[in-house]
């Protein structure tokens, strides 16, 4: 495994990253299509139970939740980036030593 693959990861975990605190500030950019489509239903029937006169507490949890769920998300794809990129490390170190051992230096 070469360094071109670890920095690769680098830039994905970095990207994860922003897009985890967009999330978490309540952006939507980094949300996938279903986690939008279910942000703008919510909204959308909020919108509607407000201008009946009623409360959007239901339509409002149902946003908490998708955000959250977007959260988890990336958390996760997060955790398996850096798993990967430890795992590339390890690799790496590991080429390294049978290669010095073998007295290819």
């Amino acid at each position: 495994m070469s360094n071109a693959d670890i920095r690769r990861l680098d830039r994905e975990i970095e990207k994860t990253r922003k897009k985890l605190e967009a999330v978490r500030r309540g952006e939507w950019w980094p949300l996938n299509g279903s986690e939008r489509r279910a942000m703008a239903r919510a909204l959308a029937s909020g919108a509607y139970q407000v201008t009946r006169g009623h409360s959007a507490g239901r339509a409002e949890e149902r946003m908490d939740t998708t955000g959250n769920a977007a959260e988890m998300r990336l958390n996760a794809e997060l955790t398996a980036l850096h798993g990967e990129r430890q795992r590339l490390i390890t690799e790496a170190a590991r080429a390294k030593a049978a290669r010095k051992s073998s007295g290819w230096f």
